[in-house]
């Protein structure tokens, strides 16, 4: 089982133009979609299309519409139970995959609310193979909660993997040395976020087919008490980085038409591979299958297995002396 945490869950509506969006101007949209949103939810989702066992627990109504689209998709959850409904979430959509998202800040979560959902974290990890903690954290909510969950979480037999950014990912990186997870999965952005390098950089370099400075990086947090760092890199493949090896993975050539939940579809199929017992290189090459087939679908769909092909994914082991811990 792999239980997935969100404190800020969405809808996500998808707005797919057929042209470049322009600032002041009138556009006709493509058909709308809406989904089940925030990134716990999407590693759910895509796990449970890909037939892993998977719990969503989400702060939200029990009469709220996020619940009957999880339901529709056979999703399986728990609910805690609070005022109101969940944000909504616009994303924009162009031709080229280009992505603009609209992100609303998320429902206040109270004291009360916050210990309810921290003690049903606790009760469904004791029955977890791995805790997913996923995402933004809501109003109410410390900045140093992720840290604090993984620090609780030590002492059961459950892995924990995150997935965050800005403050509540530096609050979780200057706890490394009591609660640091056994997967951080940053992308280009938060990489630099956490190690003082430039996205841009990175970027451009793992654009031109070097993966040498991302896995300069990603060594920090391994050096500082991180045990495993998943890099994605969207259309430049992915760097895995722990203390046995270095792995860099070339995403294959797609048309890309949503990047939305590419990352948590990246995610899923890295922890699918890992309870399957794959080793480390199918684990990258399985999470950039799933991550590469997601931003080729519209919107913020997550793919079946019919859509991952794992075969279009290369990877190769990193052993220059350069990339060494």
């Amino acid at each position: 089982m792999i239980v997935t945490v969100t404190l800020n869950p969405s809808l996500d509506r998808t707005l797919s133009l057929d042209e470049p969006l322009t600032r002041g101007a009138v556009h006709r949209l493509i058909p709308v979609s809406t989904e089940p949103g925030g990134k716990g939810v999407n590693v759910s989702r895509a796990l449970t299309q890909n037939g892993v066992d998977t719990v969503a627990l989400l702060p939200a109504a029990d009469h709220d519409p996020i619940l009957a689209e999880l339901r529709t998709r056979g999703v399986p959850f728990h609910n805690i139970d609070i005022p109101g409904t969940v944000r909504s979430n616009l994303t924009i959509t162009e031709t080229d995959g280009t992505t603009t998202k609209l992100n609303e800040p998320g429902a206040h979560l109270d004291d009360a609310t916050l210990a309810a959902l921290t003690a049903v974290v606790s009760d469904h990890a004791a029955r977890a193979t791995w805790v997913v903690l996923s995402g933004s954290l809501p109003p109410g909510v410390p900045d140093g909660w992720y840290a604090d969950i993984v620090a609780q979480l030590a002492a059961l037999p459950c892995r924990v993997a995150v997935d965050t950014s800005e403050r509540p990912l530096t609050a979780l990186a200057e706890a490394f040395s009591t609660a640091a997870p056994d997967l951080i999965k940053p992308n280009s952005e938060e990489l630099a976020w956490l190690t003082g390098r430039s996205a841009h950089e990175l970027e451009a370099a793992a654009a031109q087919g070097d993966s040498l400075p991302v896995i300069s990086a990603a060594q920090q947090l391994v050096t500082r008490g991180a045990h495993t760092v998943l890099v994605t890199l969207g259309g430049a493949g992915a760097v895995l980085v722990d203390h046995d090896g270095v792995w860099a993975a070339t995403a294959p050539s797609i048309v890309p038409r949503s990047t939305v939940g590419a990352g948590d579809a990246s995610l899923a199929g890295y922890l699918a591979a890992t309870i399957a017992g794959a080793p480390p290189a199918q684990r990258l090459q399985t999470a950039v299958a799933y991550g590469s087939a997601a931003a080729s679908l519209p919107g913020s769909a997550l793919p079946n297995p019919e859509q991952i092909d794992v075969k279009t994914v290369r990877v190769q082991a990193v052993t220059s002396a350069s990339a060494t811990l």
